[in-house]
């Protein structure tokens, strides 16, 4: 299952790729915004951590203006790692060397076309381990030595 998440800028981006990930097979979860009404963006990006951190989702979708302020707040939730993509390429490399689990882009960065290869790659890409695990056991031991 996929936890979404997004702000007031984002509402009409976010049901396009929900639409597109139901297509794909996946089952996904609105922790909201629902409304074009200004809201803070933390509370969402907090959401959806939670919910991949839980298990209650296995991976997260997140859409800002940027997307950099609701991956950041996502990012304060230990065991996450989420990555601001503005192209396929990174959103690819991004799964594959470093296990992402909640991806991010900006609504005012990306339009839906592009948003749609951003997230095709992202969800049809696995992560490699080998090297890759050693680094991303080094990230999470960063994490827990500033978590305490």
């Amino acid at each position: 299952m996929i936890a979404f998440g997004c702000d007031h800028v984002a509402i009409d981006l976010k049901k396009e790729i929900m639409e597109l990930c139901k297509q794909k097979g996946y089952e996904c979860k609105d922790f909201g915004t629902y409304t074009p009404e200004s809201c803070d963006y933390p509370v969402f990006g907090e959401a959806v951590a939670n919910a991949v951190v839980s298990g209650e989702c296995d991976r997260g979708i997140l859409i800002c203006g940027t997307g950099v302020g609701i991956s950041l707040a996502a990012n304060k939730v230990p065991g996450i790692r989420a990555c601001v993509c503005s192209e396929p390429y990174t959103a690819k490399l991004s799964k594959e060397h470093n296990n992402t689990n909640i991806l991010a882009f900006g609504a005012r960065v990306v339009g839906s076309e592009l948003a749609k290869m951003i997230v095709e790659s992202w969800l049809d890409t696995e992560f490699q381990g080998d090297r890759h695990q050693r680094r991303v056991d080094m990230i999470t031991a960063i994490e827990q030595k500033y978590s305490k």
